[in-house]
């Protein structure tokens, strides 16, 4: 067992105060008449709600961490992240589709990483906060993953222990990016008791609370994965890429209550 690298409590409270920061200013701008929309180069949307949230959560991670690195989806990452390090990393508004035409299924995704003297790296940490949701989840290595909504008391979350695909809740982002692997895994939906596309962060956190079994989406970047992924895991789930490499280092991202996983992702060879 890795000994964690740093104050586990302090840094729980920290995703707290990020994530109160944060959900003041996503709040104020959500369905506002004035709401700046931009194109980013890989023609995605960015608004000035998702550029001030980063902000000012690099803005307090620099005063309250300042040996601590930054990777941020707007702002953009440091040139060398060295050994025996920590970055936080994040994604502003996860969804900004969705907050920018009034649907709340978003959320910020804040994440830290442990780099390690061998330049091997772990999420040690993280936190969702989907306040239009009225929801937060976060977790943290070897301390469990839990869910508050609406602010009432935190409760601990656990996979499911659904153990056939023919039984198996499954939610999914969209059909687009699948390549090569959309025939089978179109094959795999008609094999699972229900599909469902609830998308982006919520799927894996309806997999962390036991309430779907497998989420799954073919493309993504570390700031879309790193919160989701301690969460999914120290609720017992499993989080890879989709050719099984554990983590969310790669660019893809599949959660799981552990019991599935094997069977989803050789389902998707076939």
């Amino acid at each position: 067992m890795n000994q964690y690298p740093g104050d586990l409590l302090a840094d729980i409270e920290l995703l707290r105060e990020l994530a109160d920061a944060s959900d003041l200013i996503s709040m104020n701008r959500y369905s506002a008449q004035d709401l700046v929309i931009e194109t980013k180069p890989d023609l995605t949307p960015v608004t000035d709600a998702d550029r001030a949230v980063e902000t000012k959560i690099r803005e307090i991670l620099k005063s309250r961490r300042p040996n601590d690195l930054i990777v941020g989806e707007e702002f953009g990452v440091p040139e060398l992240i060295p050994e025996n390090s920590r970055y936080w990393v994040i994604d502003p508004i996860d969804g900004t589709k969705n907050f920018l035409r009034g649907v709340p299924i978003w959320a910020t995704l804040i994440g830290l990483v442990h780099r390690d003297i061998a330049g091997n790296e772990r999420v040690i940490a993280g936190m969702v906060s989907a306040p239009a949701l009225f929801r937060r989840w976060f977790a943290a290595e070897y301390f469990g993953a839990f869910t508050e909504v609406n602010g009432e008391a935190a409760v601990q979350l656990h996979v499911s222990k659904v153990s056939s695909l023919s039984d198996a809740s499954l939610s999914f982002s969209d059909l687009m990016g699948w390549g090569d692997k959309k025939e089978p895994y179109l094959r795999l939906l008609d094999k699972t008791w229900r599909v469902r596309g609830i998308g982006d962060f919520w799927s894996h956190m309806l997999v962390a609370e036991g309430a779907v079994d497998i989420a799954a989406e073919p493309k993504l970047a570390l700031w879309d994965m790193a919160a989701v992924a301690i969460i999914v895991t120290e609720a017992g789930g499993k989080f890879t890429d989709l050719e099984d490499n554990e983590g969310p280092f790669g660019s893809s991202g599949v959660s799981t209550n552990s019991i599935l996983h094997n069977q989803f992702i050789g389902a998707l060879q076939t």
